[in-house]
């Protein structure tokens, strides 16, 4: 079952509040997941963050969620996601101070997922990405993805009312890296009713450990994602 660990650590804002879950045995790899919009209720608790966090947790993955600078018991107060960015590799480093070497994998939930793919597109430490439910008509330039090379997961609800199946089929069409995409039919922004979906989509995916995939091999589409 693994086991939950609450810590504190140092972010440019000062405190930073998280848990991490450590799988059973040696961990295969990090993470880091953020949670959705600080000023719209996000937290590192909201059911989308932690059931992608027990899905990592359960491929072997040790998993790091935190909370937002003010948010909880993080000091500071809401960047309009420009420290939040900072707050994201304050992350990385504290779950690599843990276990250094570590592969990381640096995904979130909606505002969540535009601040770990903003950042992890020009992180070395992140060696893949995940998005669920990128918000993709909230944000004034996706461009910064075509520079990303590394794999990355997306799932998304085909009623998701920040970016539809449509919108993001065509998003992922046009980035250059090895992306998985999954898009839950009759699901919205929320994942409401679709949560064992979503866990599944993030089992299988981080099942194939795209983080150790060299460059020169191609993507592999498990189970039912599309690619």
């Amino acid at each position: 079952m693994g086991r939950t660990e609450s810590v504190d650590f140092r972010g440019p804002a000062g405190r930073l509040e998280g848990n991490i879950l450590w799988p059973e045995g040696r961990p295969v790899a990090a993470a880091v997941v953020c949670h959705a919009h600080p000023l719209h209720g996000g937290i590192m608790h909201f059911k989308v963050v932690y059931r992608a966090a027990k899905a990592l947790q359960a491929q072997g993955l040790a998993v790091l969620r935190f909370n937002f600078r003010g948010v909880g018991r993080s000091d500071g107060a809401h960047d309009n996601g420009d420290g939040e960015q900072n707050d994201a590799r304050a992350a990385i480093s504290e779950i690599l101070n843990r276990l250094p070497d570590s592969p990381i994998v640096l995904g979130g939930f909606s505002f969540g997922s535009a601040i770990a793919l903003r950042v992890g597109v020009g992180d070395s430490r992140a060696h893949a990405l995940m998005a669920l439910g990128f918000p993709i008509s909230l944000m004034a330039d996706t461009s910064f993805l075509v520079r990303s090379p590394k794999p990355t997961l997306f799932v998304q609800g085909d009623r998701d009312e920040f970016g539809d199946g449509e919108s993001i089929r065509r998003l992922v069409s046009e980035l250059p890296g090895e992306c998985s995409l999954d898009v839950i039919p009759e699901c919205d922004h929320f994942f409401s009713g679709h949560l064992d979906r979503l866990h599944t989509a993030v089992a299988r995916w981080a099942a194939a450990r795209p983080w150790s995939r060299r460059e020169s091999e191609p993507a592999a589409c498990p189970g039912s994602l599309e690619c």
